[in-house]
């Protein structure tokens, strides 16, 4: 079993469809940075970029790090509630990995489940408790995803920003967000069945379908564990909205928290929605749209946007990378992580 996860991942790494989507989305988002200088003006551009503060942009590398402090503490607490501690500092890893992975293959967080239930198993934790912890951490992000979702659609409203394509985003995603963990969790009652069977043929689902039919479901039974988890994941979404609101005060654009966490949120939703690796071009589009409908400079909208998305990925990139592989491929942690906690 450990074998197979990596090798479906690593597949979708090299797979020509995803190569494909990259190259659609370096197009996208080449199209969205001269629609942007088409409407605005390209000195102003330039000049708010040269003129970003430094301390602002210290600020958001301490912001980042903590989102990888917040996704490896969702692993942390599970694995603590069933005597399984691992380090803060080797699931921080781990947090880079699967965030990284979550980002460069959309799969709506079952690419970076899958790459999770490997690290866990290279930290030695039993396979049905690490797939248990994985259910936690699945339930969870999509638990806090839908908060965080509703919350910039209020924060919109608030500002009466609302219009009919935000409304049919938030109707989509709502489905999305909803469907997709109560199917998870029905397909654990599920043994065959033709639709099944179809769903199986997609790269690394039948082996995920195989990890959550065995995953011991009585750690979502812990209200106390799932707050716990759910605030962490949720954390980690309001960090990064927080980041993007502090690039616009490093360009020297005040704003609303609200409205950035919210241009940040629908972004997101639209990336995830939509097939192209990274969200390149959409999550610009969305981005930049939803802050110039809340009165935010195109060019500014931009330039924060993209300073945003350098911070989120583009400077995480290549450790990202290497510990997905490690992740992957690695040998097994055992002199690293310290014995476990079975108090």
């Amino acid at each position: 079993m450990q074998r197979s996860q990596p090798m479906a991942v690593k597949n979708a790494f090299s797979s020509r469809k995803h190569w494909a989507g990259w190259a659609f989305g370096v197009l996208g988002l080449a199209a969205v940075i001269l629609v942007v200088f088409h409407l605005g003006d390209l000195q102003h551009f330039v000049a708010l970029a040269q003129g970003a503060e430094p301390v602002w942009l210290l600020l958001a590398v301490g912001l980042q790090l903590l989102t990888y402090v917040c996704a490896a503490g969702v692993w942390y607490c599970a694995l603590a509630r069933i005597g399984q501690r691992r380090p803060m500092t080797s699931l921080m890893q781990l947090g880079i990995a699967k965030l990284f992975t979550d980002q460069i293959l959309p799969s709506g967080g079952i690419s970076g489940t899958l790459m999770v239930v490997q690290g866990l198993a290279r930290r030695r934790v039993p396979s049905d408790l690490a797939m248990g912890a994985m259910l936690v951490g699945l339930v969870s992000f999509y638990a806090a995803y839908g908060v965080a979702a509703l919350g910039a659609l209020g924060a919109l409203w608030l500002h009466d920003q609302i219009n009919r394509v935000v409304i049919a985003i938030g109707a989509v995603f709502a489905l999305f967000v909803v469907g997709l963990p109560v199917a998870v969790l029905r397909l654990r009652r599920l043994n065959d069945g033709p639709w099944l069977r179809r769903l199986q043929r997609i790269p690394g689902v039948a082996r995920l379908l195989k990890s959550i039919a065995a995953a011991p479901s009585n750690l979502l039974r812990s209200p106390r564990l799932m707050a716990e988890t759910t605030l962490l994941q949720l954390g980690v979404f309001l960090l990064d909205g927080l980041t993007l609101d502090v690039m616009l005060l490093a360009l020297g654009q005040p704003n609303s928290l609200l409205s950035a966490f919210a241009a940040f949120m629908i972004a997101n939703v639209v990336t995830t929605l939509g097939p192209i690796p990274l969200g390149l071009g959409t999550f610009e589009a969305a981005s930049v749209a939803t802050l110039v409908l809340g009165g935010i400079s195109v060019e500014a909208a931009l330039a924060a946007t993209l300073l945003l998305r350098g911070f989120t990925f583009w400077l995480p990139m290549l450790p990202g990378l290497w510990l997905a592989r490690q992740e992957l491929g690695g040998r097994p942690i055992s002199e690293v992580d310290a014995p476990p906690d079975h108090a």
